[in-house]
């Protein structure tokens, strides 16, 4: 039997996307005209990586991992770097007269002649991804704009006015920098670090005699370069003028957004002032939205949990939770339940605080309490929108907790987060809240927590003993294949490269309905729950950690023995 030979096809028959999501492209791809894999990446139904390596199926060539390519220098150089930034594309090996070259788009014929016509030898292709290839073009090139001569500069400067000119971002791409302001080029370069460290924030905060500066990364923050005071004036008013906060305003804390291209993505930034002893602090929480492949197949579910959770989304109404820490991924799994319920015959409203991701189809509200549109109003307008599905950012007082359950009592399916240790601590908490207990037993569907944990880096993890205390933590698990990242290039020195969530779901069953309905503590609720075949976060995260994906004190610290 023939392969698929359209791009749509070939992403379904490879599990990267359902055909749901793939008519849902087309119908936008008529509207707008856009290529069919950068509407896929826009709605977050395929990440960067696996577009690309469909594309070079498609094609016919191989695709390269270049995190994994050490490429020679001299090789690097047969192509200028100002014309592989502007083609895309990083040549990788030589073999006699023929080059291997890297291609963010391996269907670009004429910069491949291009290529051709100024080496003078044949070219072979190989396909990467976008964000890798720029990534990689900056190692190799050198990268002339860096963050340190960005820095010298603008230490140079820091009493020049021309620093606090407003002009608009030039991107995310060192070659674009030259000719703007110091202090532009200084911002522009920390949002890149930012970017190629896979950092989720970055933290501006002013000292007693510094700026210091840090980034979360794989959830834990790493220290930044240390600027000098002199910049502090000039660094946080170009943030604000880019935030489209008020830079004379420096008393009252103020939020803002902006966004930032950086190759075929588009970095959302949501920033936030505070005012603090030495000055006010910002933080900037950069949101990814092409990296957010969403799906609850690639959540790391477990089939004991991910079965009934589709269960419970095959409902017509009901009330489910998510529950966990800031910072959890509660986002990306309300939002992956959503894409999976994302169909044209659904009408399906939102309301968030603020809006993190869009996505197609679906009504999203962002809260404006200034203006009176808070969780709970929010949630009123929308019962009169006739909405099939209902997603409440967050369940915060008793008015949002009484219409949400009425709502779902009524024939609608509510989506929401609570911020509970475990499952069975989102009842007591919602009764606090006022709902009566019959009332929350005959709406609530289901209760799911999660915990991220942080995962072994590949390229440097080794088999290990776990640390007496974890081992005694955990009760002394049978042995397994213990593993420890040792600290490499890949992941910084730390042993740790990237993380996943570990998960588990209470279903509400009759059984677990009749507790609930007579107030039942949640110890006796999460007895009979494990009776029924309830899993753990921790032994999901043992789990893990006997497999090597996790050290034992990971899981041990994130989820704890008992949870």
């Amino acid at each position: 039997m023939p392969a698929p030979a359209l791009l749509g096809e070939r992403l379904v028959a490879r599990g990267l996307a359902t055909a749901g999501q793939v008519a849902l492209a087309l119908q936008e791809q008529k509207r707008t005209g856009a290529l069919l894999g950068e509407i896929l990446l826009q709605l977050g139904c395929v990440s960067p990586r696996d577009l690309a390596a469909t594309l070079a199926e498609q094609r016919g060539v191989p695709f390269v991992d270049l995190e994994t390519v050490a490429i020679p220098a001299g090789v690097a150089a047969l192509v200028p770097e100002a014309m592989a930034r502007r083609l895309k594309v990083l040549p990788l090996a030589l073999d006699g007269r023929e080059l291997l070259l890297a291609m963010a788009n391996v269907f670009d014929l004429e910069a491949l002649a291009e290529v051709e016509r100024h080496t003078r030898l044949r070219v072979s292709v190989a396909c990467a991804d976008e964000d890798d290839l720029l990534a990689g073009i900056a190692r190799t090139g050198g990268d002339p704009g860096n963050l340190e001569q960005a820095l010298e500069q603008a230490i140079r400067l820091a009493e020049d006015d021309t620093g606090l000119e407003p002009g608009l971002m030039s991107g995310l791409e060192p070659g674009l920098l030259h000719g703007e302001p110091p202090i532009v080029q200084l911002v522009d370069q920390l949002l890149l670090k930012a970017f190629r460290d896979r950092a989720t924030d970055l933290h501006v905060q002013p000292a007693e005699r510094t700026v210091l500066t840090r980034f979360r990364v794989d959830g834990s923050l790493v220290q930044g370069p240390s600027l000098p005071k002199a910049l502090q004036h000039s660094l946080l008013a170009r943030l604000k003028i880019m935030a489209e906060a008020d830079i004379a305003e420096t008393r009252l804390p103020q939020d803002g957004r902006f966004q930032v291209p950086h190759g075929r993505r588009q970095l959302d930034i949501r920033a936030s002032f505070l005012p603090g002893q030495h000055g006010e602090k910002a933080v900037l929480r950069i949101l990814d939205r092409s990296a957010l492949a969403l799906g609850l197949d690639r959540l790391g579910m477990p089939e004991t949990v991910l079965d009934p959770f589709n269960a419970l989304l095959a409902r017509p109404h009901g009330l489910i939770l998510v529950t966990g820490p800031t910072g959890s991924g509660k986002t990306t799994t309300l939002y992956s339940a959503l894409a999976s319920l994302n169909t044209s015959d659904r009408c399906i409203v939102t309301v968030e605080d603020p809006v993190e991701h869009r996505l197609p189809l679906i009504t999203q509200v962002s809260l404006n309490p200034r203006a009176g549109l808070t969780f709970a109003s929010g949630l009123r307008a929308i019962l009169r929108q006739d909405p099939d599905i209902i997603l409440v950012g967050e369940i915060r007082d008793p008015e949002t907790a009484v219409i949400a359950l009425r709502a779902a009592m009524t024939g609608h399916l509510v989506l929401s987060t609570l911020h509970t240790s475990d499952p069975a601590g989102a009842i007591p908490r919602l009764r606090e809240l006022g709902l009566p207990a019959l009332e929350l037993a005959e709406a609530l569907a289901g209760i799911h927590a999660q915990r991220l944990v942080r995962l072994n880096c590949r390229s440097c993890a080794r088999p290990c003993r776990p640390e007496p205390a974890a081992l005694a933590a955990a009760g002394d698990p049978p042995g397994g294949a213990w593993m420890r990242g040792e600290g490499c290039a890949a992941c910084g020195g730390t042993g740790i490269r990237g993380r996943r969530a570990v998960h588990d779901l209470l279903p509400v069953s009759p059984r677990i309905r009749e507790l609930i309905a007579a107030g039942a503590a949640p110890r006796e609720i999460e007895a009979q729950a494990r009776f029924l075949g309830k899993g753990s976060l921790f032994g999901q995260a043992l789990a893990l950690a006997r497999e090597g994906s996790i050290t034992l004190e990971e899981a041990v610290r994130v989820c704890g023995a008992g949870a």
